[in-house]
């Protein structure tokens, strides 16, 4: 919240607000009768003690008020006997409050909460994870969701109609019962995805990176890792992995193929999931994002270089370029016969399919190379968002403490947020900062700052020690306005405003790597 009219420098520890005296306003500190209407409200400046006729120019505030330079102000020592209260204060590390190096907020491809044990007070169990969601839930193999996305039925109904046609050329004498034998095939295929996919899965949990969900979708499966590897070796290997399964797949229908006799149900189902599974795995070696194979591309350039993001970058290049080259290529090879289809000369059923898949793939293909550098560009700076560099620094008052009289002390001190703290200087509750914008500045000498305020729950603590993926991970865990920022200790830090986060997250996505 933002409430500064001050300077914005460190106040000192004779700074400390003493409770109201009462009636509507209390006196100053230097005895004088605060006129309400000169109150210091969000966005307007107070007076400056040095000089009575130069307002003090303003920090950032909720109503923009005209850019000024800030006039320095060194800070007061705090003096080695000034008693620290029940619960302390602690200043932030930046001269000005909030304005700490703009840092991306993201989220890092969507993930949930880890990481968020810090902050939330001593004694208090930690929150159950929000589930993901996408789709139908299957099941939870080594503690991770498994989805069935809607896209799946419609593809799944695709893969029925086309293998039923197949079928009825090899087995006509099945009739009507051909459908559910692909269906079957259909529901095999994608259980061989689940199988790839948790290749990735496994790999993953053993390099203790946290794997959000999987899900199975239109074109395959996506396994949801929340971190990337460390190194590219380990890069390398989760990539891998993925392929590796499939080809293993497609080995084990091999040998199970071989006793069964061709031109029967087993021996087509069998014959079907070889085939598909090889090609799943060709498919996904191909070097390019996203693709496996270009996450294995990432981690080899990553490990001459030494830079993941030169990985990152050629990755994804060469992936826009296999995707122009599947619009084009896949319709030419299929309509020339490359692929063991006859010849075509003239423009068919057949061909318009072939192209519609090709656009399809093309488009996949290309959106997740840009997913991946945009990606790539936002955990460049995730370890530049600090809560510490974007904290406010706050004033800790009494509940019944008029909202001229705070934000006359808030000013005062350089502060931009209000605490309000009970008997025993605990806080209990974030004074809003729209709320302080809605009240009109005759009335804020009768308002008490305890009508304005929400109650701290246990997800707007956060730990001053969060930065990068855990500070994002808390936020989104626990969507509020204001956050109260403490220390390791339970001593108030400051209150970290979410339209602080939103705005550094748009500044970092738009500086260039």
């Amino acid at each position: 919240m933002d409430v500064s009219g001050g300077s914005g420098q460190p106040r000192s520890g004779n700074d400390e607000p003493a409770r109201p005296q009462s009636g509507p306003t209390a006196p100053a500190a230097d005895g004088t009768q605060p006129d309400p209407a000169a109150a210091a409200t969000p966005g307007t400046p107070g007076p400056d003690p040095r000089d009575p006729q130069n307002p003090a120019p303003d920090g950032p505030a909720a109503q923009p008020p005209a850019p000024q330079p800030p006039t320095p102000e060194p800070p007061a020592p705090q003096p080695p006997e000034a008693p620290a209260p029940k619960t302390p204060v602690h200043e932030p590390e930046h001269p000005e409050p909030g304005r700490g190096p703009h840092v991306p907020a993201h989220h890092a491809a969507g993930g949930e909460p880890h990481g968020t044990g810090r902050g939330r007070g001593p004694g208090r169990p930690p929150q159950r994870k929000p589930e993901p969601g996408g789709g139908l839930l299957m099941g939870r193999p080594f503690g991770v969701p498994v989805y069935v996305a809607p896209s799946w039925f419609l593809v799944a109904a695709l893969i029925t109609w086309v293998f039923g046609g197949q079928l009825d050329r090899v087995l006509p004498e099945l009739g009507a019962a051909r459908y559910l034998v692909s269906l079957f095939f259909a529901v095999a295929f994608y259980a061989s995805v689940l199988v790839h996919e948790l290749a990735h899965t496994v790999a993953a949990l053993r390099f203790k990176l946290p794997v959000r969900r999987i899900q199975l979708q239109f074109f395959g499966g996506v396994s949801e890792i929340e971190k990337e590897a460390e190194t590219p070796g380990r890069e390398f290997v989760l990539a891998f992995v993925g392929p590796l399964l499939s080809l293993v797949l497609s080995g084990v229908f091999y040998l199970a193929l071989l006793p069964v006799e061709p031109g029967t149900v087993p021996g087509v189902l069998l014959a079907g999931l070889m085939i598909s599974n090889l090609i799943v795995a060709a498919f996904n070696l191909l070097p390019g994002l996203p693709l496996d194979g270009g996450r294995m591309l990432r981690a080899v350039v990553w490990k001459i270089t030494g830079k993941p993001m030169h990985g990152t970058v050629a990755a994804a290049w060469v992936g826009r370029a296999l995707a122009v080259s599947v619009l084009i290529g896949l319709p030419l090879l299929t309509q020339s016969g490359a692929l063991g289809s006859d010849a075509v000369d003239n423009v068919g059923m057949d061909t318009v399919m072939d192209a519609l898949l090709a656009a399809i793939l093309a488009a996949i293909i290309w959106t997740g190379a840009g997913n991946s550098l945009r990606m790539a560009r936002l955990r460049e700076h995730l370890p530049e968002l600090r809560a510490r560099a974007l904290t406010r620094r706050a004033v800790p008052v009494p509940a019944d403490t008029p909202l001229s009289e705070a934000l006359r002390r808030a000013n005062a001190s350089g502060a931009r947020a209000l605490v309000v703290v009970d008997s025993e200087g605990g806080p209990v509750s974030l004074v809003r900062e729209a709320a302080i914008v809605g009240v009109p500045e005759h009335r804020r000498p009768w308002v008490p700052v305890s009508t304005l305020a929400q109650d701290l729950t246990d997800g707007m603590r956060v730990s001053a020690e969060l930065s990068g993926e855990e500070l994002l991970d808390a936020l989104r865990a626990n969507p509020a306005s204001e956050y109260l920022v403490v220390e390791e200790t339970g001593a108030i830090y400051g209150v970290l405003s979410a339209a602080d986060v939103e705005r550094a997250f748009v500044k970092a996505m738009a500086r260039p790597s």
